[in-house]
């Protein structure tokens, strides 16, 4: 006798792997999602017309179905387009979620095997690139609700962790845990005070970036200065770079 158990029909149904987006819904809810995150789109129009990100994307979700219909050629002749078109560089081969929005779309490149999730943002001139020659995964993983500053470098099979921001100009090279902030070159990484959620308002702040370095020297300089205090009994002569004012160096430490 065999072992199988029959299992109804409509529970058959429902164990059914999901079917994919339609690439209108996707592309629909690509220019959809721009008016939250930017506030000089005003009209879904304008943001399909005028913004090339958008059309980056757009050939990409394009590419992408070609890519894994196995029309490569095809599919790259069209990547190719859109990069002619748009300044942005997006590899068929790239896997990209719902509501993703690159901003100020120029300089940006994607790799073919990053793979990015949902309500993602990325600004000019990032990269999501590869450090080895050999096939395989070779490229960033970037969570959920990540965002991405203008020229930062995300480098090599890694993954951001979902609710993450990446500083502008950092360069990012290990992997990221979620809720995480990361600043500099190579990029340090800062776990967040105050967590960001799914159902908050996408985290745009990039003013708001750690200064690991320069707190961690001025706290260093103030406690030599306090411990030389403490032992001489009065201030040296300014025998070597001394701790910022507020947030103002000395201009005579550096003879300038």
């Amino acid at each position: 006798m065999s072992d199988l158990v029959d299992v109804p029909a409509t529970e058959q149904l429902s164990i059914a792997p999901p079917r994919k987006p339609s690439l209108l819904r996707l592309i629909r809810d690509d220019i959809g999602c721009v008016r939250l995150r930017d506030p000089a789109a005003r009209s879904e129009l304008e943001t399909l017309l005028t913004y090339p990100g958008i059309h980056a994307l757009i050939w990409h979700r394009l590419a992408h179905r070609l890519w894994y219909a196995d029309w490569r050629f095809p599919a790259r002749l069209l990547s190719w387009f859109g990069r002619f078109v748009s300044n942005v560089d997006i590899h068929p081969g790239a896997r990209i979620g719902k509501r993703f929005f690159i901003d100020h779309g120029a300089c940006v490149v994607i790799g073919e095997t990053a793979e990015i999730g949902n309500d993602v943002t990325l600004y000019h001139g990032v990269t999501l690139g590869g450090t080895i020659l050999a096939k395989g995964k070779r490229h960033p993983t970037i969570g959920d609700r990540v965002v991405i500053g203008a020229g930062a470098k995300v480098l090599g099979a890694i993954t951001i962790g979902e609710d993450s921001r990446i500083g502008a100009n950092a360069v990012v090279v290990r992997s990221v845990p979620p809720n995480s902030v990361v600043v500099g070159v190579p990029g340090q990484i800062v776990r967040r005070s105050i967590e960001h959620h799914a159902a908050d308002a996408p985290d745009l702040n990039h003013a708001s970036l750690p200064d690991i370095v320069g707190v961690s020297l001025k706290q260093l300089l103030e406690r030599v200065e306090t411990l030389e205090l403490q032992v001489e009994g009065h201030k040296n002569e300014r025998p070597h770079v001394h701790a910022p004012d507020g947030e103002s160096w000395a201009g005579e430490d550096f003879s300038i």
